[in-house]
């Protein structure tokens, strides 16, 4: 898993609540059993209209949105289905970083598995954001997991709370199995030792 530690992105908003995760991937895209490809497939429903033509007033049909590696959007994102294939979507897409004032629990929880790093803030904060990026075409933000920062050219300072043990997985690039790989000598040493009682 790619190790986040620091990104400066453009930032794209999509300004609904309750994004659920049929809405992220929809069902008749999850055939595919690699992790990839599922980008071209996000939001797939509010992106492209029933001939597979583009929806221009969606937000990442625009140019202005092209290239963004940022998303932000409004409470309960991610809710629905627990299909990890949702957060395969948004990383094959090219977002890093998710902001949102709340998370499903388990599409947070899935994000850090695959590299993601989402960032709950409060509404004030996310409503600031998106007027933000509605008043600057091409808006970046600053996103430091080191230091738990976001900011801007434009002076914006915000502080971001985050467990430390999910903030390590990321920097370190860890996953799950990425962490079960840092004690392989101990684990090959126990299966020399006791390796008949464990393949009898």
């Amino acid at each position: 898993m790619q190790a986040f530690t620091k990104l400066n992105g453009i930032v794209a908003p999509v300004d609904r609540v309750n994004v659920d995760t049929d809405a992220i991937i929809p069902k008749q895209f999850l055939k595919r059993i690699e992790r990839t490809g599922f980008g071209q497939y996000l939001f797939y429903e509010w992106r492209f209209d029933e001939a597979g033509g583009n929806i221009d007033s969606f937000s990442l049909n625009q140019p202005r949105y092209q290239g963004s590696t940022v998303l932000i959007s409004r409470a309960n994102f991610g809710c629905g289905s627990s299909r990890e294939h949702a957060p395969w979507a948004i990383l094959d897409y090219g977002f890093r970083v998710v902001i949102a004032p709340s998370f499903a629990d388990i599409f947070y929880n899935n994000c850090f598995k695959n590299g993601i790093l989402p960032i709950k803030l409060s509404e004030e904060q996310v409503e600031e954001l998106f007027q933000r990026t509605d008043a600057t075409e091409g808006y970046k933000l600053n996103v430091d997991l080191e230091s738990k920062t976001i900011t801007d050219e434009q002076g914006l300072h915000i502080d971001f709370d985050l467990d430390e043990h999910r903030r390590q997985f990321l920097l370190q690039g860890l996953d799950d199995i990425g962490l079960t790989l840092q004690h392989e000598s101990a684990i090959e040493a126990y299966e020399k030792k006791h390796g008949d009682r464990l393949f009898a």
